[in-house]
């Protein structure tokens, strides 16, 4: 493993925003979906492509908080222009499970 300065962890805005939106990405050459993200006033709402469909609905995905990279390069992903990256875990099957809050807190409050 690599390791890092506290700078570079620094850089990085992990940051919670809850999902409003989330609809199957029929394009993907990969199951996904397209999500938009609210991240509050200060950032507002960013689209991500998120390859969670083995543990999610679209329906179950609204209203849940979710970290996520808001600092990286917007990314083209076919049609879809990925705005953010939501974070999450590999399970032992290789399906992603999100990275979660477990108690609410405010949009656009950054990890620590």
């Amino acid at each position: 493993m690599q390791q890092i300065e506290w700078n570079d962890f620094t850089r990085v805005e992990l940051r919670v925003g809850r999902i409003v939106a989330a609809e199957v990405f029929a394009q993907a050459r990969k199951p996904a979906y397209v999500l938009q993200v609210d991240f509050g006033p200060a950032l507002g709402i960013k689209k991500s492509s998120a390859q969670i469909t083995h543990h999610y609905s679209p329906e179950s995905l609204i209203g849940k908080q979710v970290v996520a990279v808001v600092n990286f390069p917007k990314k083209q992903i076919g049609p879809v222009m990925s705005e953010c990256l939501v974070t999450g875990f590999h399970d032992e099957n290789g399906g992603v499970v999100l990275c979660v809050p477990d108690q609410t807190v405010p949009l656009g409050t950054k990890l620590l």
